[in-house]
């Protein structure tokens, strides 16, 4: 049986009009140091987004979450950002900010296989 592993993960949130605090989750990105793995999945339910904010532009939020996600596959040539390692990329990905895209607080945690752990992360707080 293989060895557990030290992950840390966070929720990516959209925040539509950052002033108001409202967000929707729409994806996670997961860490883990070893084995090196660094992933972020996102499901964008628009119809949701549009009843907190009837006036956001979906396809400058879709650009946003692209970028993220270029971003924390490690996609050269996408960002700068992108060239870093595993560990910086995720540290930038989940710094604060105040954007329309945002991470939560970073959580710890401990899987067997961090790829299936990103699945089941998603399902849990994003898609129920």
């Amino acid at each position: 049986m293989p060895d557990k592993c030290t992950f840390e993960y966070a929720v990516i949130r959209v925040v539509p009009r950052v002033e108001r605090e409202e967000f929707l989750n729409v994806g996670v990105i997961v860490f883990c140091k070893r084995p090196a793995f660094l992933d972020m999945k996102y499901v964008l339910d628009e119809q949701r987004l549009l009843a907190i904010d009837p006036a956001i532009d979906l396809a400058e939020v879709r650009l946003h979450l692209q970028a993220y996600e270029q971003i924390s596959k490690g996609i050269k040539g996408t960002s700068p950002i992108a060239a870093l390692d595993h560990a910086s990329r995720f540290r930038w990905l989940t710094a604060k900010r105040s954007t329309i895209v945002q991470s939560s607080a970073v959580h710890p945690g401990l899987c067997f296989d961090p790829a299936a752990t990103t699945d089941q992360l998603l399902q849990k707080l994003v898609l129920l």
